[in-house]
């Protein structure tokens, strides 16, 4: 007969329910990029909108740290199998971005300086889940990091939130980034292992 004591749920995986199926807590912030750090100064960054219909909105950088901006709490999930959980990030939400640019678009190409890109749906972008983030624990967001600004999605895989961001491009159709062109999944959702195309 065997006996198992009241309670007894077996042992607890670090991070719990926030950690998705096969991802590891990590105490760091390894960094990852598909090729060296640009040299962004802030006097000559910019952040373009550009609708499918080929009209651009345009922020320098006084402009656009002139915005309301937001602290965000959130846990980050790297494709190589990290996870970081409770980072704290400053920045604009995609929500005050695109307020007001007339669209019919259903997918974004973020564009990045370096020539880094990234695909995804317009609606992630949206309904605060979102944001072009420049700090990180209360400092300017290092340059390996994606500084002086990269995008932060962090419902997705890590990958989409492009560092060094200049821009995103509203498109009809949905196409391929770096990564995706490279055989990475078109959605990247961590709680699914989205990490290859066919996942």
């Amino acid at each position: 007969m065997n006996v198992i004591s009241r309670g007894f749920s077996g042992r607890r995986r670090p991070g719990g329910d926030r950690l998705p199926p096969g991802q590891y807590l990590e105490s760091g912030f390894p960094v990852l990029s598909a090729g060296p750090t640009p040299p962004v100064r802030t006097s000559d960054w910019e952040f373009t909108i550009t609708t499918e219909a080929g009209q651009a909105r345009r922020w320098n950088w006084q402009e656009f740290t002139s915005l309301p901006a937001e602290q965000i709490t959130t846990d980050i999930h790297c494709v190589t199998k990290w996870s970081k959980l409770g980072t704290h990030w400053r920045g604009v939400c995609l929500d005050t971005l695109l307020d007001g640019i007339a669209t019919d678009a259903g997918y974004v190409m973020a564009r990045c300086y370096g020539g880094y890109s990234t695909n995804l749906p317009l609606p992630d972008l949206r309904g605060g889940r979102a944001w072009v983030a420049y700090e990180y624990e209360g400092q300017p967001l290092p340059p390996e990091h994606g500084g002086p600004a990269r995008l932060l999605v962090p419902h997705l895989y890590f990958w989409k939130s492009a560092k060094w961001v200049t821009g995103l491009e509203l498109m009809d159709r949905d196409r391929h980034g770096f990564w995706e062109e490279l055989g990475y999944h078109d959605y990247g959702d961590p709680w699914r292992e989205q990490r290859y195309q066919g996942d």
